[in-house]
């Protein structure tokens, strides 16, 4: 199987499997993940999604050119890709969160993967790029969207227009990912995020991460009056009211969900 998924704990752990290929996607791939991801999204029990590669070499370099997935670039633009490259770059609907868990290069659609998350820790030896360019091709899922909307535009530029990668340290100083360790400390570094996470409300961070994403577009005011379903489901929670009490009372406050 080129995609392991499994959940645990409300925790969703997806591996991109195909170390022979530096984790690249192929189209048998990219239909798998896309069914993962609905299932994510329907599953009331799962909190937050880790998404990775095997192995210490790559997190994923993109589409799989020569295993068959290199359609003509006006071709693959036309095609029906919900949520993006891997079905996860552009998603709008997954509101829990994603943690990139970068192992290794991450570079064409696998860093626009990356993109599409929400927390990022990498592995020191990792690095990002969108060599597209170089070849005729251009970063159709978010590369070009996503990134001037995350850095600093000459940055960003500098990046798009080169197609030069960045290794992990520099894609730190750029505000591109969260935190970067060894590689024998990179899952300890994930679990701590998780951690902090499942700590939180999980209503307070669906609303969260709902109405970050849905009103990026809008004016703060504007973005503030929207009534989003998730926002208004966290105000009407029981967990809304079981969080004030746990604090006063001095303990761990009991998450239901609800």
């Amino acid at each position: 199987m080129p995609i392991h998924f499994e959940t645990k704990d409300g925790i969703a752990r997806v591996t991109i499997d195909r170390p022979e290929v530096m984790n690249a996607i192929d189209a048998a791939s990219e239909q798998e993940l896309q069914k993962i991801w609905s299932a994510i999204e329907h599953d009331r029990n799962v909190r937050v999604a880790v998404l990775t590669g095997s192995g210490e070499r790559a997190f994923s370099t993109g589409a799989d050119m020569k295993g068959g997935s290199g359609a003509r670039g006006i071709d693959y633009w036309a095609m029906s890709r919900p949520g993006g490259f891997g079905g996860i770059a552009l998603r709008e609907t997954l509101d829990i969160p994603v943690i990139a868990r970068v192992n290794g290069h991450a570079v064409g659609g696998g860093f626009e993967m990356v993109l599409g998350c929400d927390l990022v820790v990498a592995a020191d030896h990792a690095s990002f790029g969108l060599p597209e360019a170089r070849v005729g091709r251009l970063p159709l899922d978010g590369g070009m969207t996503l990134l001037q909307r995350q850095i600093p535009y000459r940055q960003a530029m500098g990046m798009l227009m080169t197609g030069r990668r960045i290794n992990a340290s520099q894609a730190l100083a750029m505000g591109l990912i969260n935190e970067v360790v060894p590689v024998a400390e990179l899952d300890a570094a994930v679990l701590s995020w998780i951690e902090d996470i499942l700590a939180c409300a999980p209503l307070s961070v669906r609303a969260t991460k709902q109405v970050v994403r849905r009103t990026a577009h809008l004016t703060a005011n504007e973005a503030q009056a929207l009534r989003l379903p998730a926002l208004v489901e966290a105000l009407h929670s029981e967990d809304s009211e079981e969080g004030v009490r746990a604090f006063v009372e001095k303990r761990k406050p009991n998450w239901k969900g609800r």
